[in-house]
């Protein structure tokens, strides 16, 4: 028979609860997946509990060799904890490998751990780690590894480390640093985590792209200085902003040979055509590409157009134009006054954003960053759009003559959504100057500006991200919010496995954002991905996380 968990434990208690939400319309499949899988069920059993089978893997049908052309930005790599954009995780994915891997089904699956246990409480984590693993160099992979990296995650005195956020459960707040015994080498390949009070998002937290375990040779600033780790490519070249260029690495022995995990290209080349998608179009009629890591907009129908396959996924993917709440302007800080956010929230129709900005390819949102895509989200409805009476609170506050800059990037359906609210402002007389900057320029200082757009990708717990990017202090809080009760409530949601209490937190949590108005997040993304007809494994990532070992020419 086969086991129902990775270790052949007993179902977590939680799993009775939630099949019973599945049964009640309170959690869809993919939320399902992501939840029970997180407490140690296998894949397998976890469709099974639905009544439904396990889809097979495409890249079963790909053969061994061949080479890979992706059109995708390539930036300058940095501390892997500090890493802000999956691009560059494609690059490091060739060589550093995850404990844990996120797929766009919702389920989580083990890579370098092979098992995991949580108690009934979730303060208790065991992880086994994947035995006969070896360092690139010849060295072994062990527990230590793992407990190394993980108390690497906890330190929040690293510089833009947002692990920190993810692991926020284990650090002490005092000393910014991991909690002393919290976590615990409890065998030669055997963690244990111990929480001060129950997380159940940790699994989670370690599949997001950031999580991606080094070696302790790792100096910390930039990973292609030693490309020692456990995956089976290593960079031929990287050349930001022209090409990045990943070959097998013929003296390993990956293990996930031996586990039928793929890594069937001998080549992968990552080509970087600027942000106008007209050049990608370009590339592929020129057959300088075999793939796109992303299509946007109306150049989904383009690429349609040329004969490219397909692939898209409905996700919590989007875009936040915010005000940072402590820029300083001219001598003051005009975002503070949540008078002024709440007139920018009024004055800003989130379907003309979707419709200009993104081609209607998605769902529009509340401004609060969890949708309906996640269970414990609330039926909180948005400040009223009103944009006469955006300009009445704006001249209340005294800022009617304030000019407003707004910054983008120049890609395609950043800078038309910014150009959306922009314009949508200035309708209801705002003073509105627009900046659009080129990536290269942009990326440096994304967290810095005073009021501009950023996307985020899609997150599993409707919590991750309000951790990650509204979190007093927290590395990628960009709009540099502080709020403690807000805090104070996330953790509290951050602790109750059960959708309707978990659902009556998000709610409080939810009309804290809606009230203080922390930003425009106007709709949800469906996200695209285009490849040439010959490629198995290649399809777009629910969260854009580099499964690149799947990608293989077809058989």
């Amino acid at each position: 028979m086969t086991k129902q968990t990775l270790t052949g434990a007993p179902l977590h208690p939680a799993v009775d609860v939630y099949v019973k939400d599945v049964a009640d319309g309170k959690l869809d499949r993919r939320e399902f997946l992501v939840r029970t899988t997180a407490l140690g069920v296998t894949s397998a059993a976890a469709y099974g509990l639905l009544g439904l089978q396990q889809p097979a893997q495409a890249g079963g049908h790909a053969q061994q060799g061949g080479t890979m052309r992706m059109q995708m930005e390539v930036r300058a790599l940095k501390d892997i904890r500090a890493t802000d954009w999956t691009q560059m995780a494609f690059v490091y994915a060739g060589w550093l490998e995850y404990l844990v891997e996120y797929n766009s089904d919702g389920s989580f699956e083990p890579m370098l751990l092979e098992s995991w246990e949580v108690n009934d409480d979730a303060t208790v984590y065991t992880l086994n780690v994947r035995q006969g693993v070896k360092w690139n160099n010849g060295d072994d992979f062990t527990a230590e590894d793992v407990a190394r990296v993980i108390t690497d995650w906890c330190d929040t005195a690293a510089e833009g480390n947002s692990m920190a956020g993810r692991m926020s459960s284990l650090v002490d707040a005092d000393t910014g640093v991991a909690i002393e015994g919290a976590i615990e080498v409890t065998g030669s390949h055997q963690v244990t985590l111990n929480l001060p009070k129950s997380d159940i998002t940790l699994i989670a937290g370690m599949a997001d792209y950031p999580a991606a375990i080094y070696h302790s040779g790792f100096d910390g600033e930039n990973p292609l200085n030693d490309q020692v780790g456990t995956g089976p490519y290593l960079s031929e070249m990287h050349e930001v902003g022209v090409k990045s260029v990943l070959v097998r690495n013929e003296g390993h022995d990956w293990w996930g040979y031996d586990a039928g995990k793929g890594a069937f290209l001998d080549r992968i080349e990552y080509i970087d055509y600027g942000t106008d998608p007209s050049a990608w179009v370009a590339a592929a009629a020129a057959d300088e590409i075999d793939m796109t890591y992303e299509t946007v907009g109306d150049f989904v129908e383009v690429f349609n157009g040329i004969g490219y396959e397909e692939s898209a996924v409905a996700s919590a993917a989007t875009i936040v134009i915010r005000p940072n709440q402590e820029a300083e302007v001219d001598g003051m800080k005009p975002y503070a006054d949540v008078r002024v956010r709440r007139a920018i929230a009024m004055a800003v129709d989130n379907a003309v954003c979707l419709e200009l900005g993104y081609a209607n390819q998605g769902e529009e949102a509340r401004n609060v960053h969890v949708g309906p895509m996640h269970p414990e989200w609330a039926d909180v409805p948005r400040i009223e759009y009103d944009p006469e009476g955006a300009l009445a609170l704006l001249t209340e506050a005294g800022m009617a003559d304030f000019e407003m800059e707004i910054f983008s990037i120049d890609d395609d359906w950043r800078k038309n959504t910014t150009d959306a609210v922009a314009a949508q402002l200035r309708d209801a007389g705002f003073n509105v100057k627009r900046t659009v900057i080129p990536g290269s320029t942009f990326w440096n200082d994304w967290t810095d500006y005073s009021f501009s757009s950023t996307n985020w990708n899609h997150r599993p717990l409707g919590t991750q991200v309000l951790g990650l990017a509204y979190r007093s202090g927290e590395a990628w809080n960009e709009f540099a919010y502080s709020n403690p009760e807000f805090d104070a409530l996330l953790d509290e949601a951050n602790s109750i496995a059960d959708a309707d209490a978990r659902r009556e937190v998000m709610m409080k949590i939810q009309q804290v954002l809606t009230d203080d108005a922390v930003t425009i997040q106007p709709y949800w993304r469906t996200v695209y991905r285009h490849a040439k007809p010959g490629f198995v494994g290649w399809d777009m990532h629910i969260a854009y996380l580099p499964q690149i070992y799947k990608i293989g020419v077809a058989a």
